[in-house]
């Protein structure tokens, strides 16, 4: 089943796509592993915009510490509850804690987003996995400062904020870290990008 396609009407329809996809953006992606080929497809797919196979970057170590993670049936920790409900047939658990009592408390005694004291929250609950980061930047930013306090909790990053303040800026930030990563370029991104990053490798751990 690609895309979530499960009728057969679905399916040529999620088969044709993928042909499509496959024949705008084969040659930028020529240089990846299999494995990220096809998170990138299913990106450019998600969006119908082939722009992300040029702006998706990974790490050399991302899919396979991804793909352990996952085998591993550790956490997914999401920044919001959209990118959440997004991510489907995880045997594990998919945690957000944007809507937790103690990340409304330490966002207000701080004065930081809600998002970002929601990763804290995560690491002191005894979070460990792959973090999937779809909107916002000072959650990324968040998971790049503790990730030195927590250095093996964090076992990879996902991390496409979208948006013109912050965004890129923390992007370029999670690439100078030792943190395995996928993200795109500049201000692009959301929570689409997000989901189907995160879908494909959750499948890509079932092969």
């Amino acid at each position: 089943m690609f895309m979530g396609a499960s009728t057969k009407e679905g399916q040529e329809i999620a088969e044709k796509s993928r042909e499509i996809v496959r024949s705008l953006i084969s040659k930028k992606i020529k240089h990846l592993k299999p494995g990220e080929q096809v998170i990138v497809e299913r990106i450019v797919h998600s969006t119908a915009d082939p722009e992300y196979a040029e702006l998706t970057k990974i790490s050399e170590d991302f899919l396979e510490e991804s793909l352990k993670a996952l085998k591993g049936i550790e956490d997914i920790l999401t920044d919001i509850n959209m990118v959440k409900v997004g991510i489907t047939s995880y045997p594990g658990e998919v945690k957000c804690y944007i809507d937790h009592p103690l990340t409304h408390k330490i966002a207000r005694k701080r004065e930081i987003t809600r998002a970002a004291a929601a990763v804290e929250v995560a690491l002191r609950d005894g979070f460990h996995g792959i973090v999937v980061i779809g909107n916002s930047p000072t959650s990324l930013l968040k998971v790049i400062e503790l990730q030195k306090q927590y250095p093996d909790r964090i076992k990879s990053v996902i991390g496409v904020p979208v948006g013109f303040v912050g965004a890129a800026e923390s992007k370029k930030s999670l690439q100078g870290t030792p943190i395995p990563y996928l993200v795109t370029i500049g201000p692009k991104g959301g929570t689409p990008i997000a989901v189907a990053a995160a879908n494909a490798l959750i499948n890509l751990s079932k092969e």
